[in-house]
């Protein structure tokens, strides 16, 4: 009789592992891989630590009031060419991760509320939780090495910066994510339009504009991989994503003259970059038709800092990763009437 029991409950075993094998085949790749990740907490040190240091990393663009699955379908697609994902509470590497995650992935506890309406805005929660996947490494980084999920105050962006002093040639990440989507060995993301590749950050003014613009050509034009003509053909494109008109006037009455927020005209941005570049290449010439590389401004709406902190985000991108026309920016993942579905 116990024989009977025993043999019962094993066949009832082997049947609803039959079920749940005959589940996951039908689920398609995306719901098996939406099942298995979830999302990673704010890191609430990294606006503080974007203030007063140079951070890389990834703004990416995407659907209004889909952050939450926009987040995943980030996360999916960075896991495959950076490494381990995480929110790193304590901004610092940590490689002791690595044999876990080579076994096994760890489930992050979820920041936000099940609901699909639930943006970037008004997402709350608390640090901690990690997001490891058992991926092959990156050429350039270890998978010790981890990207924060930082809090923003527009909904449709996403921000994964890197930790301090963490190489990262994000440049290159995105455009082998690019290679892979247009060449269709991956599949067009349903939620995440634009990776724009975040090569370094800095305050909005002057000085340190200028500095980090020059070094960024620097390094682009000693790059050999890079063949220019002479004069060097460059746009400058500047995106002043999330502050509206409204806040603009209400930043300048408050500034009482002062031209710390001087840079937020496009048009003293634009001739701040320009003398960057030509100061960097003296044979150097606009051409916002066929630039042979562009110089990005793109403005980071931080939560949890001063409304006079304003933090800008820039990189010096080859022809090949943006778009010139209706306006310069970097190239989508995902084509116009793809993307129509939602907004962005």
């Amino acid at each position: 009789m116990a024989e009977e029991e025993g043999f019962e409950k094993a066949h009832h075993h082997e049947e609803e592992e039959g079920e749940k094998k005959k589940k996951e085949m039908m689920m398609s790749p995306w719901e098996q891989h939406s099942a298995v990740i979830s999302i990673p907490r704010y890191d609430y040190n990294a606006p503080s630590s974007l203030l007063h240091h140079s951070l890389s990393g990834f703004l990416i663009t995407c659907t209004i009031k889909r952050e939450k699955s926009a987040t995943k379908e980030a996360i999916s697609i960075l896991d495959k060419y950076v490494g381990s994902c995480s929110n790193a509470d304590s901004g610092n590497l940590d490689n002791s991760d690595d044999n876990a995650a080579a076994k096994r992935r760890k489930i992050c506890p979820e920041d936000v509320q099940d609901g699909e309406t639930e943006t970037a805005s008004n997402n709350s929660g608390k640090t901690g939780g990690t997001c490891l996947s058992p991926v092959m490494p990156d050429t350039n980084l270890d998978r010790g090495h981890v990207l924060s999920l930082v809090k923003l105050t527009r909904s449709g962006l996403l921000l994964f910066t890197f930790p301090r002093n963490t190489p990262a040639d994000t440049v290159g990440i995105v455009s082998n994510i690019m290679e892979s989507v247009e060449s269709g060995i991956s599949k067009s993301p349903l939620w995440c339009h634009r990776i724009f590749p975040i090569q370094e950050t800095c305050s909005l003014n002057e000085k340190e504009l200028q500095t980090v613009v020059s070094k960024l050509v620097f390094q682009f034009m000693n790059d050999k991989q890079h063949k220019v003509s002479h004069p060097v053909k460059f746009a400058v494109g500047y995106n002043r994503r999330g502050i509206e008109e409204t806040e603009l006037k209400i930043v300048k009455d408050t500034s009482n003259g002062s031209d710390k927020f001087a840079l937020l005209d496009r048009n003293k941005c634009f001739g701040v970059v320009a003398a960057a570049v030509k100061s960097a290449v003296s044979d150097s010439v606009v051409d916002l038709k066929s630039p042979e590389f562009s110089v990005l401004v793109e403005l980071l709406p931080l939560s949890g800092v001063p409304n006079a902190s304003l933090v800008v985000a820039v990189s010096v991108l080859p022809q090949n990763l943006v778009n010139t026309k209706p306006r310069l920016c970097i190239k989508a993942l995902v084509s116009d009437s793809k993307a129509k579905g939602g907004k962005h």
